[in-house]
């Protein structure tokens, strides 16, 4: 595969002299992700974990500069996997142990304990993100999320009267801004893209679709019903309540949450969400299937509107 990097080339350039256990991971639409044992000359060994382009997949706009932010993350507070070396199209990062899969931190025994402390930690984090200087990550770009899925919906030519509906009640309805300014907005924060072990969240992934705006947008996205995986009455991810969520990030920000804003982003995640799955349906009629073919069939859709999508598509 001379276009890109290998699993045992990104080892090497993390200064890895073998590599062993070599396991392709699930998850991630944008990236393929590998686990594998480094040895190192001395004689060490570590577990890291490769993140890389696609081959020959449809990039729908300008990446955001993920190594950057995870350094910036890092910084912050923010759990992410440290860092081992990064390059074009690939990153490495130590392994952190721990369970990606909603269905299992919602309903096994094991995560219990981290399902009463999980929508604290979450607010914790997102504070976190919400307090990188944007001067550390040059690149990301703002957009307004109304608008970019007013475009996608428009493209399809389809004809839904509940998301037009919809639409209507949020832009007669569009809270002011979250005082501060924009901020580094994570804009897949959810359920499926946190690794969480029995002690709680260990680590935020998918940093793929980081974008410049309002630091409500990740609240409303996190509350979306979709991410509760049958487990409705938990309105933060299937795990926890509200209260801890808000709280936890007014702790740790000093920055209030206006429950009736949260509600407005948390409607504009489900209408964002719906949206979605329209155009997953282009991947099925056109006979192709794939997160590549997905993101094609978005591009020839609306191609300014593509980068909107999070990884979990």
């Amino acid at each position: 595969m001379p276009d890109r990097l290998t699993p045992e080339e990104a080892a090497a350039l993390a200064g890895a002299t073998s590599v062993r256990d070599l396991r392709r991971l699930s998850g991630g639409a944008s990236r393929e992700t590998y686990s594998l044992v480094a040895t190192f000359a001395d004689g060490s060994t570590q577990r890291l974990a490769l993140r890389r382009d696609r081959p020959g997949g449809v990039s729908a706009g300008a990446p955001a500069p993920e190594e950057a932010l995870l350094r910036a993350a890092a910084r912050a507070g923010v759990p992410v996997p440290p860092i081992v070396a990064g390059g074009e199209g690939y990153l490495v990062t130590a392994f952190v142990d721990g369970e990606t899969i909603p269905r299992r931190i919602l309903r096994d025994d094991e995560y219990a304990g981290a399902r009463d402390v999980l929508a604290a930690q979450c607010g914790r984090a997102l504070a976190g993100i919400h307090a990188i200087p944007v001067d550390d990550v040059p690149g990301l770009q703002s957009r307004d999320e109304v608008h970019a899925f007013r475009e996608v919906l428009d493209a399809t030519g389809q004809a839904h009267p509940a998301f037009e509906l919809a639409f209507r009640w949020l832009e007669a309805h569009r809270p002011p801004p979250t005082p501060g300014g924009e901020r580094v907005v994570h804009g897949d924060f959810r359920n499926g893209n946190l690794i969480v072990g029995p002690d709680g969240l260990r680590a935020v992934l998918d940093w793929e679709i980081a974008h410049l705006g309002d630091p409500m947008e990740d609240l409303g996205w996190l509350c979306v019903k979709a991410w509760r995986f049958g487990v409705p009455s938990k309105r933060v991810g299937g795990f926890g309540d509200v209260d801890d969520l808000v709280r936890a990030y007014a702790e740790a920000s000093g920055v209030d949450v206006d429950l009736s804003v949260l509600r407005w982003w948390e409607v504009l995640g489900t209408l964002k969400w719906g949206i979605m799955c329209i155009v997953q349906a282009f991947t099925h009629l056109s006979g192709r299937q794939g997160p590549a073919c997905r993101l094609d069939a978005l591009e020839r859709v609306s191609p300014r509107a593509s980068r909107s999508l999070p990884s979990c598509w």
